[in-house]
């Protein structure tokens, strides 16, 4: 299986549903995208998934892992 986002070859799986065989999730080691088996094509399948949402793995290296959360001043909350 392949990554729908990014089509990185390596993927795993992440969760099974409580109930053996209903869904399983899957997340991409590259970009960490997540997805269900139930998901409809245009999440779960590379040649659904839409253009404009898919990350070129060459510029995977210089995305921040976790966008910096700002400080909240006590007023301005």
């Amino acid at each position: 299986m392949i990554c729908p986002r990014c089509r990185h070859p390596k993927t795993g799986v992440l969760y099974e549903s409580p109930v053996q065989g209903v869904w399983t999730v899957f997340q991409c080691e590259s970009c960490l995208y997540t997805w269900r088996t139930t998901e409809p094509p245009r999440r779960s399948d590379p040649e659904y998934y839409p253009p404009a949402f898919r990350l070129n793995p060459d510029s995977l290296e210089h995305a921040e892992a976790i966008p910096p959360v700002p400080d909240l001043a006590a007023g301005n909350r």
